[in-house]
């Protein structure tokens, strides 16, 4: 069902698909629990002229952190860990950390740790650690790039032992950066539970939720209906129009291949359908997936005073915070919708995106196949243009 009050963000996706910065886009808004909007439009494959249809699949690549946190959490309601846990109890190899010095030029200016790494500060991303993706020229974001961490054949243990010998950004606790935190999550969950990460999620998340198109590895079945991935024209400016198709991106052999890493910060293929399951189940007016106590510890802020979330080369908004596992708006900024105070939103590398607003009661998702794209601006005119649409 939809009324006309969402009628101009439809018209706003279709004319992002229509000048080129997409090519294809389907989205759900939900009150509550209710799916009160859903629009598909534009293309799954262009080049085969494949229409984008409601149950195409999407390379999620970040969002599969929600998973992940939502993993660790049913744990810890478990009594199976505890969020100021040091990690070192579960993953020896994390003892003992080394950390650069203020101003470091090698990786043998260190320091030790002040304190532990806790399973709190890697669902923050203030372990110290880092990405190897967004900070080029960065110290240690370049020692993981060097060490090629990212690379599919690792397994989580291995991915653990191989950031294990390199030193933390900062102390544990004290800075934020966007990190591999959660793929070392994903590795903790497969040593509490003693399940591979995949096995877990479906026993725990993925069947309890009806999440049938959600995995790490798909089925010939799922992979005819996995989307086309695209870049924009212009990787440094996403105001140029046209896309160009991205073949074997993360790897070749993604998602078709059985037995490579099963990766808790960005590993996951899922559907429209299925992340809506995943919102609704963390939101009241039904089965929940968490306590409702958790659910309303992950949406408030864990960072200490003065930290908020930043990249390098974008603009610091001291308003967007995290909580365990997401970012957290504590107040709006000039981009965010007005009302927006409250929500707690992640997104992915190819361009999709999820919020909940508890506050409201709202809730939203967007899947589309631009990398790179999550933070243009299709983003901002959706979140907009749903935040008036559901207060209509």
């Amino acid at each position: 069902m939809t009324s006309s009050a969402f009628a101009p963000l439809h018209a706003a996706l279709q004319q992002q698909v229509d000048a080129g910065f997409l090519p294809g886009v389907s989205t759900a808004l939900l009150r509550g629990r209710h799916v009160v909007d859903r629009f598909v439009c534009g293309h799954a494959d262009i080049e085969a002229n494949v229409p984008l249809r409601g149950d195409h699949l999407f390379r999620v690549f970040s969002n599969t952190k929600l998973v992940t946190s939502c993993a660790i959490l049913l744990l810890v309601e478990q009594s199976q860990l505890g969020l100021d846990d040091p990690i070192e109890r579960y993953l020896p190899d994390l003892a003992r950390r080394q950390v650069l010095r203020p101003g470091a030029t090698s990786l043998s200016d260190v320091e030790p740790a002040r304190r532990p790494i806790t399973v709190r500060h890697l669902m923050t991303h203030t372990a110290g650690l880092s990405y190897g993706l967004f900070n080029p020229g960065a110290l240690l974001n370049d020692a993981y790039r060097q060490a090629r961490v990212h690379r599919p054949s690792l397994s989580n243990a291995q991915l653990v032992a191989e950031m294990a010998a390199l030193p933390l950004a900062f102390h544990p606790g004290e800075q934020w950066e966007y990190s591999l935190a959660t793929d070392v999550l994903g590795r903790l969950v497969e040593v509490v539970s003693g399940a591979s990460l995949g096995r877990f999620f479906s026993r725990h998340i993925f069947e309890p939720l009806d999440m049938a198109d959600t995995a790490f590895v798909l089925d010939d079945r799922q992979a005819a209906r996995l989307a086309a991935l695209y870049v924009g024209a212009d990787r440094t400016d996403p105001t140029v129009p046209g896309l160009m198709r991205l073949d074997d991106v993360p790897y070749p052999g993604a998602y078709r291949t059985p037995g490579l890493r099963e990766a808790g910060g960005g590993g996951l293929i899922s559907s429209l359908d299925d992340t809506v399951r995943l919102l609704q189940a963390l939101m009241p007016g039904g089965p929940m997936l968490l306590k409702p106590e958790t659910v309303a510890d992950m949406g408030r802020n864990h960072l200490p005073p003065g930290l908020c979330v930043r990249f390098p080369d974008a603009p610091v908004h001291p308003g967007r915070v995290f909580g365990l596992g997401s970012a957290v708006l504590d107040h709006p900024g000039p981009l965010d919708p007005p009302t927006a105070a409250g929500e707690v939103s992640w997104g992915g590398m190819a361009g999709t995106m999820w919020w909940i607003n508890p506050r409201l009661g709202t809730a939203g998702v967007l899947m589309t196949q631009r990398y790179l794209g999550f933070g243009n601006a299709y983003t901002v005119a959706f979140k907009q243009l749903a935040y008036q649409g559901l207060a209509a």
